[in-house]
């Protein structure tokens, strides 16, 4: 069976969907089958993954039912993707019906097979996506920046996952929390940083021993359509997703 990890943080700006393809693309050159699904409505998961978004089937189309699973998976230099698009905006209104939490749990066990891993990119805002993600998830990884506002954000969160594990998803961890554009020389990362150790025991879990560390890499390699990995192998923070994705490979295994 797949594993399924999200990553999430109602706040913008914190690196979710660097996250996303970078995770996707480690794992994928540790030799595991990935799939990444993009449940942001701004679409950027695809984009930053090399494909062309337009004119094609995303995970909207899949959640109206006027395309399946299958026709939505696009293969990519890295792994298999779904892409969205910004018709999604409109989930919280337009699907309605009874298992509309479990909308995303239920498509994504049709492929839990073939599949070791499946990263699920999610929208900056605590709704109904997000609430689907969470509630398909086995895992979910919280990055954050050092910022006072970022903090509040990864606090936010407890009572969403609270909500989920008490309705659909009991099983529900949160795997860890990410530094994200990390300088270990300034005060307020190290404050923030010990703030975030706090929130991470009020919810169980732990920040993640690797911190990203900044670099304007970070930004050129999706206008490139490529992974940061690929596109700058040696920068700061391609090595430290790189470390980020043998710790997380390491505790999964400790967990199972």
């Amino acid at each position: 069976m797949s594993t399924v990890i999200a990553i999430t943080n109602q706040k913008g700006g914190v690196g979710k969907t660097t996250t996303s393809c970078s995770l996707a693309c480690g794992l994928a050159m540790n030799n595991k089958r990935v799939l990444a699904v993009d449940l942001d409505p701004q679409g950027n998961l695809g984009f930053s993954l090399g494909l062309e978004i337009e004119n094609c089937a995303t995970i909207y189309e899949v959640f109206q039912g006027t395309a399946t699973l299958q026709e939505a998976i696009r293969p990519s230099k890295y792994c298999d993707v779904i892409s969205s698009n910004i018709l999604l905006s409109g989930a919280e209104l337009e699907f309605t019906g009874k298992q509309r939490e479990s909308m995303l749990k239920n498509l994504l066990s049709t492929v839990a097979g073939y599949y070791d891993y499946i990263i699920i990119d999610t929208p900056p805002a605590l709704n109904i996506l997000t609430v689907n993600a969470y509630a398909a998830a086995d895992y979910l990884i919280i990055p954050m920046v050092p910022e006072i506002l970022s903090l509040l954000g990864v606090s936010q969160i407890k009572d969403t996952i609270n909500t989920v594990r008490a309705s659909v998803n009991p099983n529900l961890v949160v795997l860890g929390i990410l530094l994200n554009k990390y300088n270990s020389r300034t005060l307020l990362s190290r404050e923030v940083k010990e703030m975030a150790q706090s929130i991470a025991s009020q919810i169980g879990t732990r920040v993640f021993v690797t911190h990203i560390r900044s670099s304007v890499s970070v930004a050129e390699a999706p206008a490139q359509g490529e992974s940061l990995l690929d596109y700058a192998p040696r920068s700061n923070p391609a090595q430290d997703y790189k470390a980020l994705v043998t710790e997380v490979l390491e505790l999964i295994k400790k967990l199972k």
